[in-house]
């Protein structure tokens, strides 16, 4: 990895009521990376969302929606690159070469297409089935050396790192004439940067179900778009079980519901589930819920207030996408440049500006 510049690159699919769970598993972790020396690249994808047949006009204010989450949250747009994936051509573009590297029997295992399609999967749109290759693309054209993954990414960013080894390898010749290290490969093997206690958000209404936007009931989840008093109401009717809480991890076990709260307290409060425990355990969940209230409001309020005034203002919203992708795109224009030159295409020379 040494011969590579450190580069986190992630991103989020504009599908609509942003949760508890993006804002932990995700936007929380986007924001404290912030802090590291890499440069950092946060990409509403819309080119993904769109693998599930999406309102047009709908879809419009959910890409605005998910970038005034990014900044309302604290993600800060010049010093980190924030953008929409459609606006830089060459994810697409070089999603097609990652077509004819990938091999159809990499795709048949994985297990999230077969999960969305469902039982009818021969009425699946290919852009569901060839999602993950995209993703290697979006990963990829950065050359980003790290990805924060949450446990239903895990086998995608494999399937990248298949990816890059497999053109590494196919094309180590052409690599070197080109000036490239073809011991180090052109493409990195990105690392996985996994998440912390609250990584995976569970259902507040069944702790065996991961938190999601599609639940028939919103008291399922905590929207980031949910005032005070919503958040506090579905604090205290979250699903608990009758006994106290364990002073120890290990209580935890078989206890779903106790889990995902001690998780998301520790999730919110940026600590761990043995330090919520040493302070909250032998408490019952009428007192734990009260702390967790407190928790929740003070950090999540401030949020959805940001964010309704950014949403409101598309004219700043789509001036911070413009400027993403065009900063964007200047990194990943010269890597596709070279992709074609080391696969063997004729291109046009850029035309520079004086």
């Amino acid at each position: 990895m040494a011969a590579f510049k450190e580069l986190v690159f992630s991103g989020v699919q504009p599908t609509g009521n942003l949760h508890l769970g993006n804002y932990l598993g995700a936007i929380k972790r986007f924001v404290e990376m912030q802090a590291r020396e890499a440069q950092c690249l946060y990409c509403v994808v819309d080119l993904h969302a769109i693998t599930l047949w999406q309102d047009p006009e709908a879809l419009k204010g959910q890409i605005r929606e998910v970038t005034a989450a990014f900044l309302a949250a604290g993600i800060d747009p010049k010093r980190s690159i924030v953008f929409n994936q459609s606006q830089v051509p060459q994810h697409a573009e070089l999603a097609w070469v990652f077509n004819c590297v990938a091999r159809l029997g990499w795709l048949n295992r994985m297990t999230q297409f077969k999960d969305k399609a469902g039982k009818d999967r021969e009425a699946a749109s290919i852009g569901l089935y060839d999602y993950p290759v995209l993703m290697a693309a979006d990963i990829l054209a950065y050359r980003a050396t790290h990805v924060p993954v949450g446990e239903d990414q895990k086998q995608h960013l494999e399937l990248t790192r298949d990816i890059a080894q497999k053109f590494n390898t196919d094309f180590a010749g052409s690599i070197a004439a080109h000036g490239h290290d073809a011991g180090a490969g052109f493409f990195p093997i990105t690392e996985p940067l996994i998440g912390g206690p609250a990584a995976r958000v569970m259902s507040l209404r069944d702790g065996t179900k991961k938190m999601s936007k599609s639940d028939a009931s919103d008291n399922s989840r905590i929207n980031l778009t949910d005032d005070a008093d919503a958040i506090a109401s579905k604090v205290r009717r979250a699903k608990t079980d009758p006994d106290a809480l364990p002073s120890e991890v290990a209580g935890l076990a078989g206890r779903p519901e106790a889990d995902n709260l001690v998780g998301i307290f520790a999730g919110l409060n940026g600590t761990t589930r043995d330090a919520v425990l040493a302070d909250h355990g032998g408490a019952q969940f009428s007192a734990f819920k009260g702390a967790l209230v407190e928790l929740a409001v003070e950090t999540l309020a401030p949020i959805a207030t940001e964010m309704k005034r950014l949403t409101a203002d598309t004219a700043h919203i789509d001036a911070v996408l413009a400027d993403g992708a065009e900063r964007a795109e200047a990194i990943a224009a010269p890597t596709l440049d070279a992709v074609k030159d080391i696969v063997g295409f004729v291109r046009r020379t850029r035309l520079r500006s004086v």
